[in-house]
C-alpha cells in the first residue's frame, strides 16, 4: 500500500488551482428523492435546498445497491460491492469482519497520500474489527443480545485502517448494538447496559439514539474547527443515522413537521447539514470547498411510506419501489454537488451516475492517475461539474437485497429477477413464481417501470446480460486489466445455478 500510495502523491498535480478544495461527503441513511423540500418533500429541508441552489443537482444519481453496507463499501473505494464476500444483505453482527481488505485503495487514503487530513463521523456499517473476551458465557437475562462478548479496553479495526485520520461514530445503523460511541479505535464508553433501540444488546449507560444527530453535528463542526486552524485541506465523510430506524427526532425537533416524526427527523437531518456549513462559512472555508450531499438508498417502508403519501409527501417521488428493491425508489437517490467557482449554481444534470464514481473524480481533480486495480467501477463526473451538458458515462449496475441484479444502459434497464428482489410486491419466492425470470424497461417512455418489454426485445435483453457478464468477467466496468472478484459471482443471483466461478488474473 505505500508503495502505490507513494505513487499517486507524486502523480498529484490539481487541475483547478494550486489550492487543493476541501472536500465533504455527506451521506443520509434511507432518504429517498422525495424526501427534499426541493422537489416534493413536505418537510422544509432549507439547508439541502441551499444546497441545490448553490449547486447542481444530478437527477439520474444511483447508489450501487439497495441497502446500507454494501453502498457504503462503493462509495469509499469505487468497487462494486458484489465484487467482495458480500453477496447479499448487510452486516448485522459485531463479529462481522471489516469488508474493506487491508491493502485496498479508499478514497480517503487516496486524499490522505494527497496532503489532506482525513475525517469521519457517523455509522461506518462496514465492520468493526473488535477483540472479544476469551472463554465468554452470555450473563443470565443476556442471551442473544450483541455486544455483551465485546472486550471495550482492547483497540479495534476502524476506519482509522482505512484511511481516515480521525474517527468518531458508531458501528452500525442506530438499530444494531453495541450502543456505543467509537472514537479511533476505542469505545469512548463501555456497554454496561441493556439498551433496545429495535434490537436488544449491550450500551453505554449515557447513550441515547435521539441524541446521536446532535453528537455527530458537535463533532463535525468541531473538526471543521481544528482543521480551519491548519495549512492543510481536508476530507470529512459524513454519513449520518437518520432517517434510518429507530425514527427518533430529538426534543427539540418534535412536532416540528406536517407529517409527523418522520418529517421531523428529516428536519433534524437537514439541521446538520447547516451546522456544516455554516461552520464553513464562519471560518470562510466555503468557496474551497466541495461538497456532495446524497443519500444510501431509498426510503424504507418503515417511514409508513403510505401514510407519508395521504399526506401528500412521496419519499420515493413517483419511483416503482423503495429501499431493498431493485426498482429505481430503492437506489435512485438525491445527489447534489457544491463547489463555488467551479459548479454552475441552480444546475441540473441528467448524467447517469453511480456513487462508485466519487473516488474517481477526486483523483480527477487532484490530476491524480490511478493504479490499475483501484476504483474499477469508478468513472469521474468532474467534467460535468463544469459542464452539465457532458452526460456521457457507461452503463451502471444494480444490486438489491437479496441479490438480484440489474443493469442500465441509456434508457434500457434490464432486471434478472422476476420481481423486485427485495421487500416491495412482487416479493421475492411465491408471488414471483409465476412472472418472467427477467424485466426488461423503457425507462424514458416508463419510468415508473410499469411494463415489462423482455418479450419484446430479446436482443436488447442479450445485449446488456452479455454486458453484465463481461463486467463480472473481467472484475472492473471500466478499461484496464482483468482483476479478481471474491467468491463465486452469478448474475441470477446467490446461489443460482448459472453462476460464474471467480475470475483469475493469469
Amino acid at each position: 500500500m505505500k508503495l502505490i500510495l507513494t505513487f499517486l502523491t507524486a502523480l498529484s498535480t490539481p487541475l483547478f488551482s494550486a489550492e487543493k478544495p476541501n472536500i465533504i461527503f455527506i451521506l443520509a441513511d434511507d432518504m429517498g428523492i422525495g424526501d427534499v423540500s426541493h422537489t416534493t418533500g413536505k418537510a422544509a429541508t432549507p439547508h439541502i435546498d441551499r444546497l441545490a441552489k448553490e449547486g447542481m443537482r444530478f437527477t439520474d444519481a444511483h447508489t450501487s445497491s439497495s441497502v446500507c453496507t454494501p453502498t457504503r463499501y462503493s462509495v469509499l473505494t469505487g468497487r462494486y460491492n458484489w465484487r467482495t464476500r458480500l453477496k447479499k444483505s448487510v452486516f448485522f453482527n459485531p463479529h462481522d469482519k471489516p469488508l474493506i481488505e487491508k491493502d485496498e485503495l479508499t478514497v480517503a487514503s487516496l486524499l490522505k497520500a494527497n496532503g489532506y487530513h482525513t475525517g469521519m463521523v457517523g455509522k461506518w456499517h462496514l465492520g468493526i474489527g473488535w477483540q472479544f473476551k476469551e472463554n465468554f458465557k452470555p450473563l443470565p437475562g443476556k442471551k442473544g443480545e450483541a455486544g455483551w462478548d465485546i472486550d471495550y479496553s482492547k483497540p479495534a479495526v476502524t476506519p482509522t485502517s482505512n484511511g481516515f485520520d480521525y474517527f468518531f461514530g458508531i458501528q452500525a445503523s442506530l438499530d444494531m448494538a453495541p450502543y456505543v460511541y467509537i472514537e479511533n479505535e476505542l469505545a469512548t464508553k463501555p456497554g454496561t447496559v441493556t439498551k433496545a433501540f429495535f434490537r436488544k444488546g449491550a450500551a453505554a449507560e449515557d447513550f441515547e439514539a435521539n441524541q446521536c444527530l446532535i453528537h455527530f453535528a458537535e463533532k463535525s463542526v468541531a473538526y471543521i474547527d481544528q482543521r480551519a486552524k491548519e495549512d492543510k485541506p481536508f476530507f470529512l465523510y459524513l454519513p449520518l443515522t437518520s432517517p434510518h430506524t429507530p425514527i427518533v427526532p430529538s426534543a427539540a425537533w418534535k412536532g416540528k413537521s406536517s407529517i409527523g416524526k418522520y418529517g421531523d427527523f428529516l428536519m433534524e437531518t437537514d439541521w446538520v447539514v447547516g451546522q456544516v456549513m455554516q461552520a464553513l462559512d464562519k471560518h470562510k472555508l466555503t468557496d474551497n470547498t466541495l461538497i456532495v450531499f446524497t443519500t444510501d438508498n431509498g426510503c424504507s417502508p418503515a417511514a409508513n411510506i403510505k401514510n407519508l403519501i395521504k399526506q401528500g409527501h412521496k419519499p420515493n417521488g413517483d419511483l416503482r419501489g423503495h429501499k431493498a428493491d431493485i426498482f429505481e425508489g430503492g437506489h435512485r437517490v438525491p445527489f447534489i454537488v457544491k463547489w463555488p467557482g467551479k459548479v454552475k449554481p441552480n444546475s441540473v444534470t441528467n448524467r447517469l451516475t453511480c456513487q462508485t464514481d466519487f473516488t474517481r473524480t477526486c483523483a480527477d481533480i487532484l490530476g491524480v492517475k490511478l493504479t490499475d486495480k483501484d476504483a474499477v467501477d469508478s468513472q469521474s463526473f468532474l467534467p460535468t461539474l463544469t459542464d452539465a451538458a457532458i452526460t456521457e458515462r457507461d452503463a451502471i449496475v444494480h444490486h438489491s437485497i437479496n441479490g438480484s441484479f440489474a443493469i442500465r444502459q441509456g434508457k434500457w434497464k434490464l432486471c434478472l429477477c422476476p420481481g423486485s428482489g427485495g421487500w416491495s410486491a412482487p416479493r421475492p419466492g411465491k408471488a414471483t413464481k409465476d412472472l418472467p425470470p427477467i424485466q426488461l424497461f423503457d425507462l424514458e417512455a416508463d419510468p415508473a417501470e410499469a411494463k415489462n418489454l423482455q418479450a419484446e426485445h430479446p436482443e436488447k435483453v442479450k445485449q446488456l446480460t452479455d454486458l453484465l457478464q463481461s463486467y463480472v468477467d473481467k472484475g472492473r466496468s471500466t478499461p484496464g486489466t482483468i482483476q479478481k472478484n471474491a467468491g463465486e459471482t452469478s448474475i441470477y443471483g446467490p446461489g443460482k445455478k448459472k453462476a460464474v466461478k471467480p475470475n483469475r488474473i493469469e
